[in-house]
């Protein structure tokens, strides 16, 4: 039966691993000093390495003949170990074992000492999918270890681990494996099968993984599986991948470059009628302009055409605002029922895209105009501030129909923590330099999308329940509230960092400061009015308080 070469070159040892350097060898270290915990914690994106990392340390941990932290994988522990046949490595998938009487079983079994390895190991996959009852019981657990009872759990979503656990093991994150990593394994792995193969599909193979090798593996099998001439080609890996070939993104782009529109439109034609995705489509080219920018900047080239050459001497920040329009156009795709459509708009936009002119290179004439138009512009808007108090023109609600959306803000609870957190004040500050403190490890600690969604925004106000986030972008604000999940990621790592769990309420930053004058404004005003009142009660004389309400007082 033909075996799939993930499974077939899996890591074995600690040193074949891949991209994991520091994990592998303080993992080796562990070993060779015997200094071994009782529970353990791999996070990181899928294919990374995690699972084959437990298993190599079960070996290892276990093998009576280890060197320097290494298995020796021929022993019959290390032989059982790697079948799955040996009883005191027990791997278990969470995902289909969730339940409270699952980890209750474990924890009965784990009192029982090993019978034939030193150390009984339990290998929990996929560890976030547990009920919160089987995580009160796997706590019990790793409160009060057995001894030679071992713990590795995995994970690829961190954030969904209660802080309870988190605070009770040993923590190693798996980075997503570098593109030249997986391009060089791949290579060794098809030189020792004796395929011939192109670098570039190697190339796009590696980038189409985005860091897991296992995806890498899986793929170059689907490419393997199509050739019949045992060589993988670029062509092959494009159809495998469902990748745009660079020579259709070369010619789509200089037509876009050269405001050629219907010849751009009939490239894009032909990639649709060829099968492919439009949202591939659109990624390809955004990958395609960050090459661009990548190799303008002194970075390494993994392009050969001339047209490619050709189109790097476009203007950077002309670049920039096609990257800004693809982006905002990928998301229409990805979401319209008919992508098509919204693929054929976004070529007509870019073609539209002109060159910034240099205010240096600017005609003499045409300062001049502008200066008139900006004239024109100060008249128009002196204008509108004379009609403001008047009747609303017929054409307002087309003004209001340009802003896309609203986002409504909760201003009374707003309000309602402002008076909490004047109330007192001292342990707000605390809360809020807590917040502030932790905010860098917050944003590290989180994913790339996840982390673009909070950039523009900062802690501006906090008590022990609540922290109100200011967004520069009052969309970004929309969005941080409709995600459901970002409260229990962000609790976790709050909890952790900075000892309390709040809530995120997120608000455009321009509603923000406006509720904080109008609270500031309503303060003074109290403020004024207590004042006003302890002025009239010091002028009744002592002992006539009951006279408070017939005396007037008249001030000369």
């Amino acid at each position: 039966m033909y075996q799939a070469l993930y499974r077939k070159y899996r890591s074995q040892t600690f040193d074949e691993m891949v991209g994991q350097t520091v994990i592998s060898t303080t993992l080796k270290q562990a070993v060779a000093s015997g200094k071994i915990s009782h529970a353990y914690l791999f996070s990181g994106p899928r294919g990374t390495g995690k699972t084959s990392a437990a298993k190599i340390f079960a070996k290892a941990m276990n093998c009576p003949n280890q060197v320097d932290g290494e298995p020796c994988n021929h022993c019959d522990i290390c032989r059982d170990i790697t079948n799955g046949s040996l009883e005191d490595v027990i791997e278990i998938d969470a995902a289909s074992n969730n339940g409270v009487d699952e980890i209750r079983e474990i924890r009965d079994k784990s009192t029982y000492a090993p019978s034939r390895a030193t150390y009984k190991v339990y290998i929990i996959d996929e560890v976030h999918m547990l009920s919160t009852g089987a995580f009160n019981a796997l706590l019990k657990t790793l409160e009060e270890p057995t001894e030679n009872v071992v713990f590795i759990l995995a994970t690829t979503e961190l954030h969904k681990i209660p802080a309870t656990i988190l605070s009770r093991v040993q923590r190693f994150e798996f980075k997503a494996i570098k593109l030249a990593a997986i391009q060089d394994h791949l290579a060794r792995i098809l030189d020792k099968e004796g395929i011939a193969y192109d670098q570039e599909a190697l190339t796009l193979i590696a980038r189409r993984a985005e860091g897991g090798m296992r995806d890498a593996l899986s793929i170059l099998d689907q490419a393997l599986s199509l050739s019949s001439d045992n060589y993988v080609s670029l062509e092959t890996a494009e159809e495998i991948t469902g990748s745009i070939s660079l020579g259709a993104l070369d010619d789509y782009l200089a037509n876009v470059i050269s405001h050629e529109t219907t010849a751009a439109l009939t490239n894009l034609e032909t990639i649709f009628d060829s099968g492919k995705s439009m949202s591939r489509f659109a990624t390809d080219l955004l990958l395609y302009l960050r090459d661009l920018l990548i190799v303008q900047t002194g970075g390494e080239n993994t392009h050969t055409s001339q047209t490619f050459e050709d189109n790097l001497s476009l203007d950077q920040n002309l670049i920039f605002r096609m990257i800004d329009q693809v982006t905002a156009s990928l998301a229409e795709i990805k979401n319209a029922s008919q992508p098509k459509i919204y693929a054929e708009m976004m070529t007509i936009q870019l073609s539209e895209i002109q060159a910034p002119v240099e205010s240096g290179n600017l005609p003499e004439n045409l300062s001049s105009e502008l200066d008139d138009l900006r004239q024109e512009i100060k008249q128009l808007q002196e204008q509108i501030k004379n009609l403001s108090s008047g009747p609303v023109s017929a054409s307002k609600p087309t003004a209001q129909r340009k802003t896309g959306f609203t986002f409504k803000v909760d201003r009374v609870k707003i309000l309602t923590i402002m008076e909490e957190t004047v109330v007192d004040s001292q342990r707000s500050r605390e809360y809020l330099d807590a917040l502030k403190g932790a905010w860098n490890e917050i944003l590290d600690s989180i994913s790339p999308q996840d982390r673009a969604l909070l950039l523009g925004s900062e802690p501006v106000l906090a008590n022990s329940e609540n922290a109100i986030l200011a967004f520069d972008a009052a969309f970004n604000a929309e969005q941080a509230m409709k995600r459901s999940d970002l409260n229990d990621m962000f609790g976790n790592i709050m909890s952790k960092a900075a000892g309390f769990s709040p809530n995120i309420l997120a608000v455009p930053r321009k509603d923000f400061n406006s509720i904080r004058t109008e609270f500031a404004q309503k303060l003074n005003a109290q403020k004024q009015e207590s004042k006003t009142e302890e002025n009239d009660e010091t002028f009744i004389p002592e002992g006539f308080g009951f006279l408070a309400s017939k005396i007037e007082k008249i001030n000369d």
